[in-house]
């Protein structure tokens, strides 16, 4: 399968490293709308520059992009590859909006084109190995979980437009969609309700960075979310969850723990200090799967209740109510 990056920055460039693993996988064109760098971008990694988005959908050679833009660009775009019969990877968040969300799906159905979303700590060691444990029904029932994505919001590829929530900023959609992709798929329920509380506390900026939610699933488990964009502080992404015959803690770096007979046990090699470029060759490998009709990586559907969560958790802290998450 030939593939093109729609998006070849920051994280463009982790794609396209990921994809140097994959036999079954070729870049045969990259996209910037800067040509300076999408030359240079070509010039490492392989692929025709393109210095716009259509005249790569043109391209006969791509079978496949992966879109990793701007957040309020993933609709136009993902219409725009659905139109020309392009698979889609698409990085999170989905879409800012859930019109914006919505419309990607039915793109993505009328033109029968595959989509898969990148939520990429599903593919993680530490998460694939938890997953597992769960599903095997090794810690019982999920009772309750808390899954966090604390970090330093101003890094160096903070972009104007990441401080702006009507362009699609705010630390909420940028690091805490990971937290609530992570418990939710991990809890293995669909949520019903949300109370939250989401402000700017840390930054001057139109967009949130800070962010607590508390969320009921319909299989009776609850479990709250922190995403928090701190000015000073120190990081932390992890996940845990207390279940009826034990406590698991879930971390990409350090792995997996199992809390039993008021002790902790590490679950032998299940971190790795490299997560990411492991998760990205994994999500890659659930795509060309999904592409042949195997099945594998986050579907649209799934990426859309994590939206549903995260644009209910704005509407519950606009009203100062618990709200119902809208389901289809």
């Amino acid at each position: 399968m030939n593939v093109g990056i729609i998006g070849a920055g920051f994280f463009g460039e982790k794609h396209a490293q990921a994809l140097a693993h994959i036999d079954d996988l070729k870049l045969v064109a990259v996209c910037r709308t800067h040509a300076a760098e999408v030359h240079a971008f070509a010039a490492r990694y392989g692929g025709t520059p393109y210095d716009d988005p259509h005249a790569l959908l043109a391209d006969p050679r791509v079978d496949a992009v992966v879109i990793a833009t701007p957040h309020a660009t993933h609709v136009a775009l993902v219409e725009a590859a659905a139109a020309s019969g392009k698979h889609v990877l698409l990085e999170k968040p989905m879409a800012p909006t859930r019109e914006g969300c919505r419309r990607i799906l039915a793109a993505v159905a009328r033109a029968r084109v595959t989509l898969r979303v990148g939520h990429v700590t599903q593919f993680s060691r530490a998460y694939r190995i938890a997953k597992e444990m769960l599903d095997a029904g090794e810690l019982g029932d999920v009772v309750a979980g808390e899954a966090t994505m604390r970090k330093r919001w101003y890094e160096p590829n903070r972009r104007p437009w990441h401080l702006d929530r009507a362009l699609g900023g705010g630390v909420l959609l940028t690091g805490g969609v990971h937290a609530i992709d992570r418990l939710t798929w991990l809890v293995g329920a669909r949520a019903t309700r949300v109370s939250a509380t989401v402000g700017t506390r840390f930054h001057d900026q139109d967009a949130d960075d800070a962010a607590v939610i508390f969320i009921r699933y319909d299989n009776g488990a609850a479990g709250v979310v922190f995403s928090v964009g701190y000015a000073s502080g120190a990081p932390r992404h992890d996940t845990e969850l207390t279940c009826t015959r034990g406590v698991l803690r879930v971390d990409s770096v350090a792995g997996v723990t199992v809390g039993r007979d008021e002790a902790w046990h590490a679950v032998p090699d299940s971190g790795h200090p490299a997560w990411m470029d492991d998760a990205l060759v994994e999500q890659w490998r659930a795509f060309v799967a999904a592409v042949a009709g195997r099945g594998g990586g986050v579907t649209g559907a799934f990426a859309m209740h994590v939206m549903d969560v995260l644009f209910a958790a704005e509407a519950s802290a606009a009203a100062g109510r618990e709200v119902d998450v809208v389901a289809d």
